[in-house]
């Protein structure tokens, strides 16, 4: 099954959630009741809707979470949500990944595994705008399923 909202014919939903909705798995099985990846996926190709002018992946997650009745982290620092949540071993869909890059870190939704085993990924400034992209699995430190 492919990811919705991504153009690589390989990229392929997580095993067992082709089946799922997002309102029918607990937080353990991939979702959260409350839709995340349905709502970060409304912003997917447009700008910046957090107001913030520069380094806002962190603020979009915040966002996000709070549309659908979750508490964030409320930093803008993409690092602040490897201690949010519940950790988890790897990729889940729903799960929130956090990642280091040059220059800071980078946070975002995981939506499905690629053919290749790399998470995809929705995320705020990716390109100056929200993206769904599969990123290295090595560069992501830490998964979190979302408080509530």
């Amino acid at each position: 099954m492919q990811a919705g909202g991504f153009g690589e014919a390989n990229a392929a939903v997580m095993p067992g959630a082709e089946a799922a909705s997002n309102t029918d798995m607990n937080a353990t099985g991939g979702f959260g009741s409350s839709g995340i990846v349905d709502t970060a996926r409304r912003y997917l190709g447009g700008g910046n809707p957090t107001g913030r002018s520069s380094l806002w992946c962190a603020r979009f997650m915040n966002m996000v979470l709070q549309q659908t009745g979750h508490r964030g982290t409320g930093s803008d620092m993409a690092s602040s949500f490897a201690k949010y949540g519940t950790r988890v071993s790897g990729p889940q869909v729903g799960a929130i990944a956090v990642m280091g890059r040059r220059g800071g870190g980078h946070v975002g939704i995981i939506t499905g595994v690629d053919a290749k085993g790399n998470p995809i990924m929705i995320s705020g400034n990716s390109s100056h705008r929200v993206r769904e992209t599969p990123v290295s699995r090595g560069r992501i430190y830490a998964y979190v399923m979302p408080s509530n």
